[in-house]
């Protein structure tokens, strides 16, 4: 079993259940309340129940089963395929969406999806993310590319891996940023403490870079475009967080008591454009921000908030 420890922080208190599910990532609320009931989660070395408080200080060991083989099975789960030929496609996963099966999603992700509706996907990524080149976290709504054979995965692979892939995301961020422009190269690593965060750190890291161009200010707000050159975990999340800009919404990185009532970060991958693995044409594809962030962002208008 993969064992994780976890210290709570000053901002992470709350019911066991719910703390555990916001740390283990793409991990369900009934995943981790199983886990707790089958004696897989201690607290300063005692078991507790699901509805335990967390404390600051308070030490979390958890046992994490081992991982069993998976049928992953093609579900009948309506998604929008903007584009799609014989090499790629490109989707638009909504938020609250899992990319691949992992602990507590084995199904309703974007590949039981992708199964029913392709007829063909790579298999580079193994029977768990077949396709998945890439990928965007849960509550982040927009546009992924999807291999549909091994030779165009590898194609893909090279373009990330020499950062000439096109990744522009909108943010809604709380704070005014008065620049217009912010190059942010800061590298990033696990979290020394949390082991289920990222964190700009210097040891056990990689190189991190994301351009920022403001839209839109408001009172209290920013509106802005995050590009990415490279692709680390949460990357864009933990850069704004880590200036000080943290995004709306943001259950991990940002404010703990988020306005809008929102059901996760106002973080959109609005474009994403590739040269084609067959052709070698650019190809561009752009996306329409949710509603949910469509509604935060007329509320902000009106108000100048």
């Amino acid at each position: 079993m993969d064992k994780i420890k976890i210290v709570v922080s000053e901002d992470d208190t709350g019911r066991l259940d719910s703390f555990l599910s916001s740390k283990i990532d793409g991990a369900s609320r009934s995943f981790v309340q199983k886990l707790i009931k089958e004696r897989n989660v201690k607290v300063n070395d005692k078991f507790k129940k699901p509805k335990y408080s967390v404390s600051t200080n308070d030490i979390v060991e958890i046992e994490m089963p081992e991982p069993k083989e998976l049928e992953i099975v093609p579900e009948n789960i309506d998604i929008d395929i903007v584009y799609e030929d014989e090499d790629v496609a490109v989707v638009y996963k909504p938020q609250g969406m899992v990319v691949h099966p992992a602990c507590g999603h084995y199904s309703g992700t974007l590949v039981n999806a992708l199964l029913y509706h392709l007829s063909d996907l790579s298999t580079i990524n193994g029977v768990i993310r077949p396709g998945i080149v890439h990928r965007i976290d849960k509550d982040t709504s927009g546009l992924l590319m999807i291999a549909k054979n091994d030779f165009a995965h590898n194609e893909l692979s090279i373009q990330l891996k020499d950062h000439t892939i096109t990744r522009k995301y909108y943010a809604l961020v709380n704070g005014k940023i008065t620049k217009e422009k912010i190059n942010i190269d800061l590298p990033i690593g696990r979290h020394p403490v949390d082991r289920m965060k990222m964190a700009v750190v210097e040891k056990n890291s990689k190189r991190a870079v994301t351009h920022i161009t403001v839209l839109e200010r408001f009172k209290n707000h920013t509106l802005v475009q995050a590009q990415l050159e490279t692709g680390r975990t949460h990357q864009i999340r933990v850069h704004m967080a880590y200036i000080k800009y943290p995004i709306v919404g943001d259950p991990v990185y940002g404010i703990k008591k988020p306005k809008f009532n929102l059901e996760g970060q106002l973080l959109h991958a609005k474009v994403i454009g590739f040269i084609h693995p067959r052709t070698k044409k650019y190809m561009e594809f752009d996306s329409e921000l949710t509603d949910s962030f469509k509604h935060v962002l007329s509320v902000l208008r009106k108000n100048n908030i």
